[in-house]
């Protein structure tokens, strides 16, 4: 992570005054606090930053799960946007995939409280899910990719330029290791592409933001969680497995997380083996 990016466009978030936006008018008022919800604007700023997100009038889909990631990127794009940080329209979406048990009532009522713009849209894909996979099967994969069709669909007709994500450090590191260990390729979870259609962005401005901070900072702001495990599937076993190896290496190795995402950022293509990518063959002395 490049923290000499030009902060001249961050100089707000140091400023400390009473007013903000409703989602933050009851937030604790501690020093470590503060200091944790600055340093969340500053990382998810230099991924705005960094890889060219805004453009001036766009308008966002913002997809909220009910999970403390979701609910931490919608906190910190409306905090930006309140400090004139982020000049794009934000639409919140939930997409509820009759899941049993789900609490239909939460999501609305609370971004109807906060006066937060929002589309609940119901579609039942955890039918489809368990119709098409076992019962010993995990479900996030097929779950993932149906929900990401619909919120393609969602964004064409509300037009939305992007559909944004509350994928974090730690989930393009698992990503990564993922694809190094299952899929033999170098490979992570892009804080910007397009859609296969080609009419949609997809955003990921929490990149750089520790998972750890999103999860300190979901419980200061008391957040109504939602469980992921509504369902009753597990999460996948590979990822699972990577989670647990990053968080052995940073315990070992305290930073190494911050080092592996800076490692992302600076690839050398004469120093790997992909003959596509770096002309081997017209190497030669003299």
């Amino acid at each position: 992570m490049n923290e000499t990016v030009n902060t001249e466009s961050l100089e707000n978030i140091e400023e400390t005054d009473d007013a903000c936006h409703p989602m933050f008018r009851d937030v604790p008022a501690s020093v470590e606090f503060n200091k944790l919800r600055k340093r969340l604007l500053r990382h998810a700023r230099q991924a705005l930053d960094e890889f060219a997100m805004v453009r001036p009038g766009d308008k966002w889909l913002v997809a909220l799960s009910g999970g403390k990631d979701s609910y931490g990127l919608l906190a910190i794009l409306l905090d930006l946007k309140w400090r004139g940080l982020l000049p794009v329209e934000l639409l919140v979406c939930n997409l509820d995939q009759g899941q049993p048990n789900f609490p239909k009532h939460v999501l609305p009522d609370y971004l109807a409280t906060l006066g937060v713009p929002h589309r609940i849209e119901y579609q039942d894909t955890y039918s489809v899910v368990t119709e098409k996979l076992p019962d010993s099967a995990t479900y996030c994969s097929l779950c993932s990719r149906l929900r990401r069709g619909h919120l393609y669909r969602i964004a064409r007709e509300e037009g939305c330029n992007a559909l944004v994500l509350g994928h974090h450090r730690e989930d393009i590191l698992e990503t990564f290791f993922m694809n190094l260990f299952h899929g033999g390729r170098l490979a992570a979870m892009p804080p910007k592409l397009v859609n296969d259609e080609g009419d949609v962005l997809v955003l990921r401005p929490l990149a750089y933001c520790a998972e750890a901070d999103l999860a300190k900072f979901a419980n200061a702001m008391a957040f109504p969680i939602i469980p992921c495990d509504l369902c009753g599937s597990q999460e996948g076993l590979q990822r699972g497995a990577m989670k647990a190896m990053l968080a052995d290496i940073e315990a070992r190795m305290p930073g190494r997380k911050d080092t592996m995402i800076r490692a992302l950022a600076h690839v050398r293509p004469s120093h790997l083996l992909d003959t596509r990518l770096f002309d081997f063959a017209g190497l030669s002395v003299g």
